[in-house]
């Protein structure tokens, strides 16, 4: 149950960042709870690929740079999806990882139960 209200909460902030920047499209919530499956799936096949080849870099820049993988894991979802979900760039999806982490933290601490947290 927990992992279909992670990929609604995906969606959501997929919505937000699409609808507050022109360079992001999204056609719709189904196909933004598509666009978070695909960009679940590719974290977990692709994103640990990257963040083993990407170690020492990551290292370098404190783990700033888990958000330039961010970007490129949102770039693949963009790929597969096509016309459905569209992002203008590298720099757009830079900018886009960052607020999808930020809105995804901020709407999951909403919804953790005060007590179940350890």
């Amino acid at each position: 149950m927990g992992w279909i209200i992670q990929l609604v909460v995906n969606a959501a902030a997929l919505m937000i960042v699409a609808h507050f920047f022109q360079a992001i499209d999204v056609n719709g919530f189904g196909y933004a709870v598509l666009a978070a499956f695909i960009l679940a799936v590719v974290n977990m096949i692709v994103k640990p690929i990257l963040l083993v080849l990407t170690l020492p870099i990551t290292i370098i820049t404190l783990g700033l740079f888990l958000f330039v993988v961010n970007a490129i894991t949102l770039m693949l979802t963009s790929a597969i999806m096509g016309d459905h979900f569209q992002i203008d760039g590298f720099g757009w999806a830079i900018v886009a990882a960052i607020i999808i982490s930020l809105l995804t933290a901020l709407i999951q601490s909403f919804l953790v139960d005060p007590f179940t947290k350890r």
